[in-house]
This record gives C-alpha cells, sequence and structure tokens, in this order.
C-alpha cells in the first residue's frame, strides 16, 4: 500500500482550508484517510500553518512520501530540512 501525506480540502466556496492527512494514494482526495496530523489555512496573513511534527516524523520513516505541497510546508514548519 503506498502511503501519502497531502492536503484535504475542507471550507466553503472561495474559502479553502485544508487538513493535512496521511492516506492510501488511490483513495480520492477528500475521501477516507488514515490519520490527520495538523492543517494549513492559506487565508490569513501570514498563513496559518499547523502540524505535528512527531506524526509526521513517524510517517515519513514509515515510508509516507508527502506531496510537493505538503513538503514545502514542512519545510516552513522545519520538520524536514
Amino acid at each position: 500500500m503506498a502511503v501519502k501525506i497531502r492536503l484535504k480540502r475542507m471550507g466553503a466556496h472561495k474559502k479553502p482550508f485544508y487538513r493535512v492527512v496521511v492516506a492510501d494514494s488511490r483513495s480520492p482526495r477528500d475521501g477516507k484517510f488514515i490519520e490527520e496530523i495538523g492543517y494549513y489555512n492559506p487565508l490569513t496573513d501570514p498563513a496559518d500553518v499547523k502540524i505535528d511534527s512527531e506524526k509526521a516524523k513517524k510517517w515519513i520513516s514509515n515510508g509516507a512520501q508527502p506531496t510537493d505541497t505538503v513538503k514545502s510546508l514542512f519545510k516552513r514548519s522545519g520538520i524536514i530540512g
């Protein structure tokens, strides 16, 4: 099973809010997920990012692959170098 760390879109029309989730790569974007590890709100200034670093590092060490957007959020949060 290929596991990805990716964003799940929430919020109203034109007011996006994202949750950072660990999910099977075959599941749909807003579908079933394994675990929620944080959130990202791009509408605030500066953007609000809250990620549980211990859970993220655990999943990365277990082989989960972050998407490009999540990888940049991890770099901004200092989770990965």
